[in-house]
């Protein structure tokens, strides 16, 4: 590949923290000898290493790849961005799930092996840890006394902390377990530690018939698979599925409990730390495309990918703000059209991905293959909707985000079939049953039609990430879907020597508004930030979104601190209600700080936070 400078990239690299971002993560260096001297050649490198994968007309691909690339029209996910074309063998994917925790000293290891493996190639990794016996339980197989899941918890979260300070890319965990562990009071509670667990997020599963036991204020049974368990004549039994096993497993119960005080215990945890957040298990595998091969039971970190054991998928983000027309006039407008031609392109380019990675572990590598599941969302909506004249919470505003996410999923399906009509469906597609999944019902007849003669290169094409750096590193767009968190402010991000710089920022659509109109201009009304919105009205947003997202949605509620309990415990239900794959929330509290620091005559103030205190979910 042959390097052109054409320029110093200040045109696109517009802010100090933007060639912050660039130099520290994404920028290709080997000691002295600087490979990319400015952002297009990162592009370059991108598109090039993207290309290469085409069995014919490479030249042409590259063109392609570089064009949606440039000015930050298409994010690809950061371990994209840092590692394509770079020749080091280092995973091109932001997100795995590992494998189950098999429940005995040997294998516990191996899997904690496992993830150091995985962090240190530069994954974030999620684990469901129901898979291990209650604490104080008798082993079926050794007599040997459980110290329970969170205990093991604890030696994660170590090793997370010792990959970092090897100078890998900063580790990101996140932990789930089911409604109905024995140990799931602990987990809930695991956080109000201020000094442990702080590598990891927390989820807790959630079924519906949990869901239905809280309305019903039913007693709630506490269960784990009997042969696992020393023998008890007395025992009461029930059926579940539980992960690490084939179909129905019979389960002991070990104990019993109010679901609604579960229900309350979960959410003051929430409310008072942060955490843990709920994935809606029981959905999420309803709506999985290929519910018909995996059992789901978690997802990647930041909740955006529900994942089976040993699963991995590749990330990429429309830039709205890019694709607004005449912004801050009266004709403003999205090119749909626009987007809709840069996901054709942008799926090819991410499916190429999937062969060019390297993988921490075979295991991923097979997932990864014979699934080729891809997750393209959008990102900078906030700002975009700025631009447009819209109010974030009004409905029009969540027509126009809905009108973008259905072009974005609808044109992604359509280039899939046209890349399997070319290239070969994924090795795990069934015709029948992919066709009889739940979101693949809800899409346009003309692509049913499509999937049906010609199969689908990728069993999912959409997600929703944070884009937390990489939005930073696009001159600092909003993130996602979330809103605008304030328009101007401080903000420490942490720096290669392990100490962090501090930035002045401005938001990206309140910077291009003061450029155009002076910086005394008046802000017009949809000039909103997070504080100013309600949680129901952000709980819209994702809803509204949902129904063309096939693998989910990053996002965090934001809660005002003097917001009250009893309307806090709505938000989650009311997620629950309008079919969402689960929810997340941040309130300021002792535990985990502020996002953002509201001190009257002082500018917020943004600590580059560790993972539990953005831990986020769809």
């Amino acid at each position: 590949m042959v390097t052109i400078l054409i320029s110093d990239s200040e045109s696109f690299l517009a802010t100090p923290i933007s060639k912050h971002v660039w130099e520290s993560r994404y920028r290709w260096t080997e000691g002295d000898v600087i490979h990319d001297r400015c952002i297009e050649d990162s592009w370059r490198r991108v598109a090039h290493a993207a290309a290469a994968l085409e069995p014919a007309d490479q030249a042409l691909w590259e063109a392609r790849f570089l064009d949606i690339l440039q000015g930050f029209r298409f994010l690809p996910g950061g371990r994209i961005l840092a590692g394509a074309g770079t020749g080091r063998r280092v995973t091109l994917f932001n997100c795995f799930v590992m494998g189950v925790i098999e429940d005995d000293l040997e294998h516990i290891f191996e899997a904690l092996k496992e993830g150091a493996l995985t962090m240190q190639a530069g994954g974030g990794v999620g684990y469901d840890y129901s898979s291990l016996r209650p604490q104080g339980s008798t082993a079926h197989s050794t007599g040997r006394i459980a110290s329970g899941p969170v205990s093991f918890m604890h030696i994660w979260d170590a090793m997370c902390a010792t990959v970092m300070s090897a100078g890998a890319r900063r580790g990101a965990m996140i932990a789930s377990l089911r409604c109905d562990h024995p140990d799931i009071a602990a987990f809930i509670d695991a956080k109000r530690d201020p000094d442990r667990l702080r590598h990891f997020n927390l989820s807790v599963q959630v079924t519906d018939e949990f869901m239905q036991a809280v309305d019903n204020n039913d007693t709630w049974p506490l269960v784990f698979p009997a042969d696992r368990l020393a023998k008890d004549s007395d025992e009461e039994t029930v059926v579940r599925k539980w992960p690490g096993f084939e179909g129905d497993v019979t389960c002991r119960v070990l104990a019993r409990c109010s679901a609604r005080e579960l229900w309350q215990r979960l959410m003051q945890a929430s409310y008072d730390t942060a955490e843990p957040g709920v994935l809606f298990v029981d959905r999420i595998n309803q709506f999985n495309n290929l519910a018909y091969r995996e059992f789901i039971t978690t997802t990647n970190p930041c909740g955006e990918i529900p994942l089976p054991p040993y699963g991995a998928c590749n990330l990429g983000s429309v830039n709205l703000t890019q694709f607004v027309r005449d912004p801050f006039t009266g004709s403003a407008r999205l090119d749909l059209d626009a987007i809709s031609h840069t996901v054709g392109i942008a799926v090819r380019l991410l499916d190429n991905v999937i062969d060019s990675s390297a993988y921490p572990l075979r295991q991923q590598a097979s997932q990864a293959r014979h699934s080729r599941r891809l997750g393209i969302g959008i990102t900078g909506l906030a700002d975009a909707l700025i631009m447009l004249g819209q109010h974030y919470g009004q409905a029009e505003a969540r027509e126009i985000a809905t009108r973008a996410m259905q072009t974005i999923c609808h044109s992604a399906y359509r280039c899939s079939i046209e890349l399997a009509r070319e290239k070969g469906h994924f090795p795990y597609f069934e015709p029948g049953a992919y066709l009889n999944g739940r979101f693949i019902r809800s899409l346009p007849e003309d692509i049913r039609s499509g999937i049906s003669a010609h199969g689908l290169r990728n069993s999912h094409l959409t997600a929703i990430a944070p884009t937390g750096t990489i939005s930073l590193l696009a001159n600092n767009i909003s993130s996602g879907i979330e809103p605008v968190f304030n328009f101007h402010y401080s903000r420490k991000l942490r720096n290669q020597g392990g100490g962090y710089d501090q930035f002045e920022l401005q938001d990206y659509a309140f910077r291009l508004w003061q450029e155009r109109n002076g910086e005394s201009a008046a802000l017009p009304n949809e000039f909103v930030t997070a504080q100013s919105l309600s949680p129901d009205t952000q709980l819209a947003m994702q809803a509204a979104l949902q129904p063309y997202v096939d693998n989910a949605i990053s996002k965090t509620v934001f809660v005002p601190e003097d917001f009250a309990f009893t309307d806090f415990q709505d938000i989650y239900r009311s997620a629950y209600r309008q079919g969402l794959k689960g929810c997340t929330s941040f309130r300021p509290n002792p535990i985990t700080g502020e996002i953002l620091s509201l001190k009257e005559g002082a500018k917020d103030t943004v600590e580059d936070l560790s993972v539990g205190c953005c831990h986020i979910n769809s």
